[in-house]
């Protein structure tokens, strides 16, 4: 069954933006870190941003802060991706993940994160995201 489901990708012009959206049924109320990640092939999956639903504390990746907003709508049962003034570097596969809070506890930087989600984590299938020149 799955749980979590990107979409929102697509193909835009350099300086454009997208939003991402993820269906996150059951993960968005507490007790959750929830985030998004990018994989461009030939190259690690790397963490873009996350979020503590407990505390909303949110965290980014060098390469997105300023341009990049999490988000998430417990009503809609959503997480979310605000991405503007996109760039070629950009292009990537996007996934969100879900883990539990508890499984981060001294977790203080994306890099330290990513781990814990990608050895805890449940994840998406993906959503393609293209960046023209």
């Amino acid at each position: 069954q799955v749980q979590l489901v990107e979409s929102g990708g697509g193909s835009v012009q350099a300086g454009g933006s997208l939003r991402l959206s993820c269906a996150a049924p059951g993960y968005t109320y507490s007790s959750y870190y929830l985030g998004w990640f990018r994989q461009a092939p030939g190259k690690e999956r790397e963490g873009v941003a996350v979020i503590d639903t407990d505390t909303g504390s949110t965290y980014y990746a060098d390469s997105v802060r300023g341009r990049s907003t999490i988000s998430r709508d417990n009503t809609k049962n959503t997480l979310y991706l605000q991405m503007n003034s996109l760039k070629p570097e950009d292009t990537a596969m996007y996934y969100c993940a879900a883990v539990p809070s508890s499984h981060l506890v001294g977790a203080a930087t994306i890099a330290t994160m990513t781990s814990s989600f990608l050895y805890f984590g449940d994840w998406g299938q993906g959503t393609q995201v293209t960046v023209s020149s």
